[in-house]
């Protein structure tokens, strides 16, 4: 399949989407909070109806999964979008320029293509399977560091180790390695990608959560999926890194 439009159009779309946010960004926008706690605003909802608004257009017979307005599955679809309008929010809320539009593709189940745009920052990180991965026009790649001990590794909340059980794993992978770094959300695995980071993590997270991710990881020599070293959006959390640092990682999680 030539994956060349659908990486077009998710990159197109993310960036026009982001653009939208920035109207709202360091604007005074208030929040809204979900069931479970969560934030929502009022240029999460616009982008995520933008992005729809294109991608119904475009396919309308592809299935949407949005974190606002939920999933739309028509009969027999194989092409499958995941839609993050602002993955950050609370970032975002708080004026802290880190929070990215994200847009995947998955094809007959597997993850294909990949946009996350970062609009206070205009970085682009986008690639698709066979088409490489890309940050603004350059080629992205994964750091070459093959020494734990000196490794850098970053997270989104610290809380949601605890949250999720894994405070142990943590701990372990935390002493391991060289810096430890927060504020992250999407756009840790941004600098995972580019080879600034050598692991990034987090203990929670939905599929619209790491939806670009997958591909582009891969196509910059990385690794995108769970502790167990499965490529996956639904396994609940996720982690990138460095084929060369992966088992060591895998281990110190297991």
């Amino acid at each position: 399949m030539n994956l060349s439009p659908y990486l077009e159009f998710a990159t197109e779309t993310a960036y026009l989407a982001g653009r939208l946010t920035l109207g709202y960004f360091q604007a005074g926008t208030h929040p809204d909070f979900k069931p479970d706690d969560s934030p929502v605003t009022v240029a999460d909802r616009l982008a995520e109806e933008l992005i729809r608004q294109r991608i119904e257009a475009a396919y309308p017979a592809h299935a949407i999964y949005g974190e606002e307005f939920g999933v739309k599955a028509p009969l027999g679809a194989d092409m499958r979008w995941f839609i993050d309008p602002i993955d950050g929010t609370k970032a975002f809320m708080r004026g802290v320029p880190l929070y990215g539009v994200l847009i995947g593709l998955e094809v007959e189940g597997i993850p294909a293509v990949g946009a996350a745009y970062f609009p206070a920052l205009d970085e682009m990180l986008y690639g698709a399977t066979g088409l490489g991965a890309w940050w603004n026009g350059r080629r992205a790649h994964v750091s070459t560091q093959t020494d734990l001990s000196r490794a850098y590794v970053s997270t989104t909340d610290l809380g949601g180790f605890h949250k999720a059980g894994k405070t142990a794993a943590w701990e372990r992978l935390a002493a391991a390695c060289y810096y430890r770094a927060g504020w992250s959300d999407a756009y840790g695995y941004l600098l995972a990608a580019t080879g600034r980071i050598e692991v990034m993590i987090d203990p929670l997270m939905a599929p619209w959560d790491c939806g670009p991710f997958p591909p582009i990881l891969a196509e910059a020599g990385g690794y995108f999926g769970d502790w167990q070293g499965n490529v996956s959006l639904f396994s609940g959390e996720g982690l990138a890194t460095s084929q060369a640092l992966l088992p060591q990682v895998l281990a110190l999680l297991g």
